[in-house]
């Protein structure tokens, strides 16, 4: 018997024809999707465990948000306005050596994952420090992420000694790898500008031999490239490809600060970019060049980076201004179409992560991670074209329904699987004591 049957929906099956069916279904056995398609007036829904009626509404492969940090959500609105160079060295960093421990990565990863839950998000790309004291929070939330140990040249949170920055990544990777079906662990390099050539190497060497991702910031402004190129002679993505970085297990997040060469040598790498416009843009980095990017070939995800530099995880509105900034950049309505968008945060931000074969579209075989949005709404009123709709209408509060692995996570707009009264109150009163330096 089937588990779950979600009818009467316009499915979008984001699949490589971009199919879309109107007055479909989705079965779903076992946590994976079983059929999609659309039944017949005069024929009888198939027998299931539980009906869904999607009302009219949209059922859709749930959000990837390709690039963040989970627990800075802690630090939401409290550095605002400031360039990144000091936003980091002056407030961020500080603040992450006072604060950021043990106890208080939990409140914020869980926080996160709250906020992207009820937004549709079922994937995030993680990268942070501490991650063994927040992977199970991320579990227990139902989220499916990709979670990377940072590494740094400095002396960071849970890694005072930074000779011991690899190793640390390691031993997390040791502990999580097969140890839960939703999350995959990595390695996150924090930028070519704050880790050294050999820790550069020795990371991407350990992350390749743990059959893992490799994450990395580079080229996200103006100053670190001037910064690479004076130390390097080069720019930040050749210095990545001399030191043998650049190839398929490669995540670059940003990739603000790259040229027509830049991208050539991504593009015959295989490495894979995410891109987070609203981040660059509140911290002044730039606009990254994303239709050369997609014209080359490169796999592009999209992200909504950290609280704390953002300042929400809502790729609902990230998609409508990566479709926007790009076309008044260029003086082109035609660039950044939305279809494009909605596959830059569904099954290319998969394929970044490199969980495209198991995420990402509605197809048979798939692991069902889905999302039913609401209809009916003034705002949603009418619908000509699903792509379009969802990058230029839909919100985050349109979520109603959220089902990641089979199991639902959230339905009708109530979060099952964080108290979050009892969150709140914790993560206000961590708050607090920021606040108070």
């Amino acid at each position: 018997m089937i588990d779950t049957l979600i009818h009467n929906g316009l499915v979008l099956t984001v699949d490589k024809d971009f199919k879309i069916i109107p007055n479909g279904a989705v079965a779903v056995r076992h946590g994976c999707i079983e059929k999609v398609w659309a039944p017949q007036a005069d024929q009888a829904l198939p027998a299931a465990r539980r009906t869904i009626d999607a009302a009219g509404g949209i059922i859709m492969p749930g959000l990837i948000n390709a690039h963040t940090h989970l627990p800075m959500s802690l630090f939401r609105g409290m550095a605002d306005d400031m360039p990144l160079e000091r936003w980091l060295h002056e407030r961020i960093f500080p603040a992450e050596a006072r604060f950021i421990t043990p106890a208080s990565v939990p409140l914020g990863a869980s926080l996160s994952c709250a906020e992207m839950l009820l937004g549709g998000t079922t994937t995030c790309g993680d990268g942070y420090f501490l991650v063994d004291h927040f992977a199970g929070a991320v579990a227990q939330a139902g989220m499916r992420a990709v979670l990377g140990q940072g590494v740094i040249d400095f002396p960071a949170p849970g890694v005072p000694d930074p000779t011991l920055n690899v190793s640390a990544a390691q031993s997390f990777i040791e502990r999580w790898q097969g140890r839960s079906a939703l999350l995959q662990p990595s390695i996150f390099c924090h930028s070519p500008g704050t880790c050294s050539s050999r820790t550069l190497q020795s990371a991407k060497k350990a992350a390749d031999e743990m059959g893992v991702v490799f994450q990395i910031h580079v080229a996200e402004t103006r100053a670190e490239r001037e910064q690479i190129e004076g130390a390097h002679g080069c720019s930040p993505i050749r210095y990545l490809d001399r030191l043998g970085i650049l190839d398929s297990g490669t995540l670059l997040v940003h990739a603000v600060w790259v040229d027509t060469e830049d991208i050539a040598i991504i593009a015959r790498s295989g490495a894979r970019m995410v891109h987070c416009p609203e981040s660059n843009m509140k911290l002044a980095s730039g606009i990254a060049p994303i239709p050369d990017l997609l014209s080359a070939g490169i796999t592009v995800g999209l992200g909504t980076d950290g609280c704390a530099g953002n300042n929400d995880l809502d790729l609902w509105g990230e998609m409508d201004m990566a479709a926007k900034l790009h076309k008044v950049h260029r003086l082109n309505p035609t660039v950044m179409d939305a279809a494009t968008v909605v596959r830059m945060t569904t099954i290319e931000g998969a394929r970044a992560l490199g969980l495209d074969r198991m995420v990402g579209s509605l197809e048979i075989g798939k692991r069902a991670d889905l999302i039913v949005l609401k209809n009916g709404e003034p705002h949603l009123t009418p619908l000509y074209h699903a792509a379009s709709h969802l990058v230029y209408v839909v919100r985050a509060n349109d979520v109603r329904h959220v089902m990641i692995d089979g199991q639902w996570v959230v339905r009708e707009r109530q979060l099952l699987t964080i108290d979050l009264d009892a969150l709140f109150i914790q993560v206000n009163a961590l708050a607090r004591r920021i606040e108070a330096g």
